[in-house]
């Protein structure tokens, strides 16, 4: 079967994806993303039939001051979608860099994963975490469960990256120039640096274990309709 008329329907939904509008992006590329199932193509197949230029970039807004496992989320979906990502504690805002569709989607599975991890804490939190707990022990807890999904969401995301590479082996030099070349103009990065953390097992390996009830795919169509992402 000719996939060449699907190739290019794919091209003209990714640049809808791109829109300003954020209803219309977050629907073009949940249909991207239905058509690769579909018809059992990677964005790979997409990116060999087109040269990019430039790197995009994306910014979505988080706090100031980052927790732990906030910023090995954001550098988890950045290396499994072929990006970059860097905090802006002066405003908090995180900016993804990146090549073509990858940014796009990228930016929206992390947002997508920042909902779905806090919910699932939300719930963890009120079913097995006495409420005369000390806020300390509760908070150590909750950091915890925090860590643990998001090691098995890194676990996840490598896998997928294995099965359905992002980047075909020609583009990868041209894809890293490029985003390196838009960071350079941003200027003034500061390398993040994590302190060891002191964490709880149980709410770790319950972390651990509920992640695996994340799905990594249905991210662009679960995009939260209040996050504003602007390029």
């Amino acid at each position: 079967m000719d996939q060449a008329p699907i190739i290019e329907k794919i091209k003209k939904l990714l640049a809808l994806a791109n829109s300003c509008n954020e209803h219309e992006a977050a629907l073009a590329a949940s249909h991207v993303q239905r058509l690769l199932s579909e018809h059992n193509l990677a964005m790979a197949d997409i990116d060999a039939s087109r040269k990019p230029d430039r790197a995009d970039k994306i910014e979505t807004t988080v706090a100031k001051t980052l927790p732990k496992w906030l910023r090995n989320l954001s550098a988890v979906v950045s290396t499994a979608f072929d990006c970059q990502a860097v905090h802006h504690p002066a405003n908090g805002k995180m900016t993804f860099i990146g090549v073509g569709a990858d940014v796009q989607i990228a930016a929206y599975t992390f947002i997508y994963l920042d909902r779905t991890v806090r919910k699932l804490c939300a719930n963890y939190m009120k079913g097995h975490i006495p409420l005369n707990l000390p806020n300390r022990q509760r908070e150590l807890m909750r950091q915890s469960y925090y860590l643990g999904a998001v090691s098995t969401i890194n676990s996840s995301l490598k896998q997928q990256k294995v099965e359905t590479p992002v980047t075909t082996g020609a583009l990868v030099p041209i894809k890293e120039r490029l985003i390196l070349q838009t960071m350079s103009e941003i200027g003034n990065l500061r390398k993040m640096h994590s302190r060891r953390s002191y964490i709880n097992s149980e709410a770790y390996y319950k972390g651990l274990a509920d992640g695996k009830q994340i799905g990594i795919n249905p991210g662009i169509e679960g995009s939260p309709s209040s996050q504003r992402l602007t390029h």
